[in-house]
């Protein structure tokens, strides 16, 4: 068990350079990519020069015989839920860190964005089961609550299930969210799950991956753990036909994660635990205003 000291010092850390992030950089972006349920109706107050004529209430000036108008303001308040793929694929990391250390910095940048716009934040932790599931919530203890599971978290499972995960976001979450899933996508048959989340959701699939899983170097004989099955293989990495198969195999997720999401019509979004996840997600933002 992990001493709960240098959790709170994790915590504490991610919380000084997410929330930095999301407070310069994101928090506007992120209001302006995510608008709120449309315009909800507030009050009437007399026309004054400039308003647009559109929004006269002809029931009120004709009872004061002098112009209304309608007041709109934006029904902001939104949820935002973040889906996190904890199976074992995830703690491959070659450089600095592992896929999961990218994973939970990204969520906790984006759940600092939305406390930052007074928007709820909810968390669904999953592998090939849904490993915990938190409810949206506002507030900073709230986020903090949520980055403390991502660093402490162990899943019971090892393997990955994204079907499983996105019909469990379609029981839980009845109004529109905005869904942020994170993972490496090395999986497959989550398509028709996929579309009907995406329909009734603003969905985006974050895939994080390392630079060194895209291929085989020709190192030899080595033995190889799956990380999702637990299982240990020697391969020879000297034969072409392995190291060709084995990046076949790899392109083909990936590009069936490409392709799904787009003809669903949810964003796409892809991170080396290299590169700057900083400029990706703006970016990212930015297309979407």
């Amino acid at each position: 068990m992990t001493d709960t000291k240098e959790i709170l010092k994790k915590v504490r850390k991610i919380e000084i350079k997410t929330k930095r992030l999301s407070n310069h950089i994101f928090s506007g972006e992120y209001h302006s990519s995510f608008k709120g349920r449309g315009m909800t109706f507030s009050e009437v107050r007399q026309y004054q020069y400039g308003d647009d004529v559109h929004n006269i209430d002809w029931n009120v000036t004709a009872r004061y015989k002098e112009p209304f108008v309608k007041v709109f303001e934006e029904e902001r308040e939104l949820t935002m839920m973040l889906m996190v793929d904890i199976s074992g694929s995830e703690f491959f990391g070659t450089q600095n860190q592992f896929k999961r250390d990218t994973l939970t910095e990204i969520a906790a940048t984006l759940a600092f964005s939305a406390i930052q716009n007074n928007d709820k934040v909810g968390l669904i932790l999953f592998s090939d089961a849904i490993e915990l599931f938190i409810p949206p919530k506002k507030g900073r203890s709230h986020v903090l609550r949520i980055i403390r599971e991502l660093i402490e978290f162990k899943g019971k499972s090892t393997k990955t299930d994204i079907d499983q995960a996105l019909k469990f976001l379609a029981n839980v979450m009845k109004k529109k969210t905005i869904v942020f899933v994170l993972s490496d996508f090395l999986d497959k048959g989550y398509s028709k799950s996929l579309k009907i989340a995406a329909k009734k959701h603003d969905l985006t699939g974050v895939r994080i991956y390392d630079e060194r899983e895209e291929a085989i170097p020709n190192i030899g004989l080595i033995p190889v753990l799956d990380a999702e099955t637990n299982s240990l293989q020697w391969v020879n990495t000297q034969n072409k036909k392995t190291r060709t198969d084995y990046s076949k195999a790899y392109r083909n997720k990936v590009a069936y994660y490409q392709e799904e999401f787009s003809k669903s019509g949810a964003g796409t979004l892809s991170i080396c635990t290299e590169g700057n996840y900083v400029k990706k997600l703006l970016g990212y933002f930015k297309t979407k205003n």
